[in-house]
C-alpha cells in the first residue's frame, strides 16, 4: 500500500477497497465502534519492543529497555510491554497507580518527574517502587524525609541536564542548559548534588540518568550526552569515589509521521549509545555500566491510527478545500501544540487515486484545530472514514474534554480480531465529579 513505512506492519488494501490492519476492516471498525477511535496493531506493538531489546542485546551484555509510559499510559499496554521484558518509566501519581493497576512489577517502575508531590512520592514508596529519579535538591529533601519517617532507603538515580541542545523542537527539548529538568552542570551543582546523595543515610545512588529530548532524528546529540555524562562520572570518582552502576542515556528516538521523515533505525541507535558509552569509559578509565534507555514514541507511535468520520467538506473556490471531522484537538493536539505534521487517508477508498487537496479541520471552536494541511484525498465526501497515521504516541495520552468532547475508543487488532482496551466515554462520564450549585 502507499506510504507503507507510516502505518501498522501488517496493512493493507482489502477486496473490498478499504484499509485493513492485520486482517481488520477499518471501515467496519469504525462502523462497530464508533468515531473518533483509535486503533492499534498489536504485532507491531510486540515488534517495535524486541527490536530495542535485541538491539541492545547484541552490543551490550548489561542493557535494560524502559518503556516511557507517558506516550501511551494505559493498562493493556502496559501489561504487553512487561510480557516483552521491558521496564516502565512513570511520571505521575496517576501513572503509576495505572502501572499498580495493571500489575506490573514494582521493582521495575522507574518514577521521573519534575516536581513530584509529597503525597505522590508517599503513594509509590509505600505500594513499592524500584527507582526514583531525582530531579532537584527540594525533591532530595523531600524523598529524605519520607525515607526517614518508614526507616527505608531508597534506590535513586540522579536526573542530569547535560547542556546538550537536541535538533527537534524547542517545545520538546529536555536537556539544554535552560531546562526546568534535572541538576545542571554549571555552577558545579550536578556534582554536587552526587556527592549530597552518596552522604544520604537514605538514598542509594546507583546511578545517572539524562534525556535530551523527544522526536530526535540527528543521532550525534546522544553521543554529546554521553560525553559529557562521562566526565561527571570521572570527576565524582575522583572527588567521591562514585561508582556509577547505571547509566540512562534517555529516550527521544525520531519516529516516520510523513514519508518525507528519515528517523535512524533502531539499530543505528542502539549501536551510537553501545559504542558511545563503551569508547567514553574507556577515555576516562572507568568500568562500564549497565546501560538504560527510555522509548516511548519508538515503541507506539507507528502502531497507531485514529479513524474518523468526515462530517461536512467545505470549498473555498481559489482558497482550500475544508474536510471536517468527528475529533479534533481534544484527541490529538500535537498539530496545535507545536506544528506535527501528519498524513490522512480514506480507509473507504484506499484503492482510489487522491485528486483533491485538502486541509482537515477539527469540530472543536478554535481556529487552530487543524489535524493535517494539504494533503490529497480521492473526492472526500461526508460519510467517508477518514484515517490519520503514527497517532500511537501522545495523542491519547494528552486527550481532553474540550468542547465537552468524549474521549475515544482504544481498541487493539490481531490476527482479524479486535478487543477494545479503553471504552469510550459516556456523557455521564462528563459530568459525574461534577457538583450542583444547590442542593
Amino acid at each position: 500500500m502507499t506510504h507503507t513505512l507510516i502505518y501498522p506492519v501488517h496493512s493493507a488494501h482489502n477486496t473490498v477497497g478499504h484499509l485493513e490492519i492485520d486482517g481488520c476492516d477499518v471501515v467496519s471498525l469504525a462502523r462497530q465502534y464508533g468515531t473518533p477511535l483509535v486503533i492499534y496493531e498489536e504485532k507491531t506493538l510486540r515488534d517495535q519492543c524486541r527490536r530495542f531489546v535485541e538491539a541492545f542485546r547484541l552490543r551490550t551484555a548489561e542493557s535494560e529497555i524502559i518503556y516511557a509510559s507517558k506516550a501511551l499510559p494505559i493498562v493493556a499496554l502496559f501489561q504487553l510491554v512487561e510480557e516483552e521484558g521491558l521496564s516502565l518509566d512513570v511520571a505521575s501519581g496517576g501513572e503509576y497507580h495505572t502501572a499498580l493497576a495493571a500489575g506490573f512489577p514494582t521493582e521495575r517502575i522507574f518514577f521521573h518527574g519534575n516536581n513530584k508531590s509529597p503525597w505522590e512520592l508517599e503513594y509509590a514508596l509505600q505500594h513499592g517502587i524500584g527507582t526514583v529519579v531525582v530531579d532537584s535538591v527540594d525533591e532530595m529533601e523531600l524523598l529524605e524525609r519520607l525515607l526517614q519517617v518508614r526507616g527505608a532507603r531508597q534506590r535513586v538515580l540522579l536526573r542530569i541536564t547535560p547542556g546538550i541542545e537536541a535538533h527537534t523542537h524547542e517545545y520538546i527539548q529536555t536537556g539544554q542548559i535552560d531546562s526546568k529538568f534535572g541538576f545542571g552542570l554549571a555552577g558545579g551543582a550536578a556534582l554536587e548534588s552526587i556527592g549530597r546523595a552518596m552522604g544520604s543515610p537514605s538514598l542509594d545512588l546507583w546511578g545517572l540518568h539524562a534525556h535530551i529530548g523527544s522526536q530526535i532524528f540527528e543521532l550525534d546529540s546522544y553521543r554529546g550526552e554521553i560525553r559529557v555524562l562521562a566526565d561527571l562520572m570521572r570527576e565524582a570518582k575522583d572527588r567521591f569515589g562514585f561508582d556509577c552502576r547505571w547509566l540512562n542515556a534517555g529516550g527521544g528516538l525520531g519516529v516516520r509521521y510523513t514519508p518525507d521523515d528519515s528517523p535512524a533505525p533502531i539499530d543505528s541507535y542502539a549501536e551510537v549509545v553501545c559504542r558511545g558509552v563503551e569508547e567514553e569509559m574507556a577515555r576516562v578509565g572507568l568500568p562500564m555500566p549497565r546501560i538504560l534507555i527510555e522509548p516511548g514514541r519508538s515503541v507506539v507511535a507507528k502502531a497507531g491510527v485514529t479513524a474518523y468520520t468526515i462530517g461536512t467538506v467545505k470549498q473555498l473556490p481559489g482558497i482550500r478545500t475544508y474536510v471536517s471531522v468527528d475529533g479534533g484537538m481534544s484527541d490529538n493536539i500535537r498539530p496545535m501544540l507545536y506544528g506535527a505534521k501528519y498524513e490522512a487517508m480514506l480507509a473507504n477508498k484506499v484503492e482510489q487515486q487522491p485528486d483533491t487537496m485538502v486541509t482537515v479541520a477539527g469540530k472543536h471552536c478554535e481556529s487552530s484545530d487543524i489535524l493535517a494541511r494539504d494533503v490529497e484525498l480521492p473526492s472526500p465526501q461526508v460519510g467517508d472514514t477518514l484515517v490519520i497515521p503514527a497517532t500511537g504516541a501522545y495523542c491519547y495520552a494528552m486527550a481532553s474534554n474540550y468542547n465537552g468532547n468524549l474521549r475515544p475508543a482504544v481498541v487493539m487488532v490481531e490476527d482479524g480480531k479486535a478487543r477494545i482496551i479503553v471504552e469510550r466515554e459516556s456523557f455521564e462520564d462528563l459530568v459525574k465529579r461534577q457538583r450542583p450549585l444547590h442542593g
